[in-house]
């Protein structure tokens, strides 16, 4: 299934946070956090200012973003959990 987001939200699936720390020992399942990093899976026309022009969002599908911890909603998409939010919840893109 696609899913379109409105106005100027957008649709993002976290990324696989590491079971293990770099020192080897392994993080078990109640002691994880979610992950702040997240793709891009699709994104709103964007946001309607006062004098009534369409801006366009500055994050595209495929960015990489860093969102806060208690941000967006919850979704599940054909099985698979994903995070709907707003432009102004994303925190920054990461570039390479």
């Amino acid at each position: 299934m696609k899913i379109r987001p409105l106005h100027d939200r957008l649709v993002a699936k976290r990324v696989t946070e590491v079971a293990k720390t770099t020192g080897g020992l392994f993080i078990p399942d109640n002691a994880k956090e979610k992950p702040l990093e997240a793709v891009v899976v699709a994104v709103g026309a964007g946001k309607r200012l006062d004098n009534g022009k369409l801006q366009p969002l500055t994050v595209k599908e495929g960015d990489k973003i860093l969102i806060g911890k208690y941000t967006g909603s919850e979704v599940k998409i054909d099985g698979n959990d994903h995070i709907i939010l707003t432009e102004d919840d994303v925190l920054g893109v990461f570039e390479e």
